[in-house]
């Protein structure tokens, strides 16, 4: 049975008591910032970034390819400064995420079109690149490219990891875009005592390398690789859609805690190593967002039903399988 830590309201980090075996399962809650999610970061860092070169002016009008979070961040900073946003993204976002940035003013073209690797976003890319060369003054700042993507959790995530938790014996950071986890790997390069780091993608995503496949849960994956993810010292592992569903799931009847997708696969990541970590590790988990956003989806009986069959709810009582592909990756490799 678990053992519920029930969350400081005051509190970023919340320990998940009891559901390692035998070490310390802990999660930064990133849902606390501004509009609700760690990608207020990453749109704050790059905004900031382009007004101090002198891109952005005002009335200035920017489009960005989101799959949720980043959209509302952008959405909510650029109705408080007054640039004109479009937000491209597809089915597979969630609705509410969807309404958010509408709501805050940004325009949302949402590409139905499957790129070559069975995803989007190569065809959202397609749009923005179409859309840049018809519209001169049309601003990208490109998230995947981005290096203030990789600086804000270089200066800002890992930072408060280590100035608010301390340096972790393991942490398990998703990869979307993989601006979080090259931003900890290059801080925690520079200190003397480094966790272990696990990277953490979707089982379907390109970016590790391996062969695509259609996936429904946004916010982690990519159909096509991410240009600032590279080499360091860290793991890979891939989850598949069924455990990240498991994972929230699990997290939400018995902590009392409704994270989104993206918290559910790094946790169903930790879960797998569960009997690999030295006793008394502590381990972090970084939590992007809560799951208000995924109550249509993952918190859906008849979405999980009709998407990944009647038998995926009764995994519910059994623990999280060994993740689909783990190997170390070393630097320079």
């Amino acid at each position: 049975m678990l053992s519920p830590t029930v969350p400081d309201p005051g509190e970023d980090f919340v320990q998940l008591t009891g559901f390692l075996p035998h070490a310390e399962l802990w999660l930064k809650l990133e849902s606390r910032n501004p509009a609700g999610s760690i990608k207020m970061k990453t749109a704050a860092a790059m905004i900031g970034a382009a007004e101090r070169d002198g891109l952005l002016r005002p009335g200035a009008e920017l489009i960005e390819s989101t799959s949720g979070n980043l959209g509302v961040a952008m959405a909510a900073i650029c109705a408080a400064r007054g640039y004109r946003l479009t937000l491209v993204t597809d089915p597979n976002s969630n609705y509410r995420s969807v309404q958010q940035m509408r709501a805050l003013g940004a325009e949302v073209v949402v590409i139905e079109r499957r790129d070559e690797n069975g995803g989007y976003l190569g065809s959202r890319i397609s749009y923005i690149t179409l859309r840049l060369a018809t519209e001169p003054g049309l601003i990208w700042l490109n998230q995947y490219e981005n290096p203030a993507n990789v600086a804000a959790h270089r200066d800002g995530t890992a930072v408060e990891i280590c100035e608010r938790f301390g340096v972790p014996d393991w942490l398990f950071v998703g990869v979307g875009t993989s601006g979080t986890l090259m931003g900890c790997l290059e801080h925690f390069g520079t200190l003397a005592t480094r966790p272990t780091v696990v990277a953490v993608d979707a089982l379907g995503s390109v970016t590790f390398g391996g062969a695509p496949a259609r996936r429904l849960i946004p916010g982690m994956g990519a159909s096509r690789k991410p240009k600032i993810f590279g080499p360091g010292e860290y793991r890979r592992v891939l989850v598949s859609e069924r455990d990240t569903i498991v994972a929230c799931r699990r997290i939400a009847s018995g902590y009392g805690l409704l994270v989104g997708g993206s918290t559910g696969t790094v946790v169903a990541a930790a879960s797998a190593h569960g009997h690999r970590l030295p006793r008394g590790s502590r381990v972090l988990a970084i939590s992007p967002d809560l799951g208000s956003a995924y109550l249509d989806t993952i918190y859906d009986d008849g979405w999980v039903a009709t998407h990944y069959g009647d038998g995926l709810l009764q995994d519910l009582t059994r623990p999280a399988r060994e993740p689909v592909r783990e190997e170390p990756v070393k630097a320079g490799t």
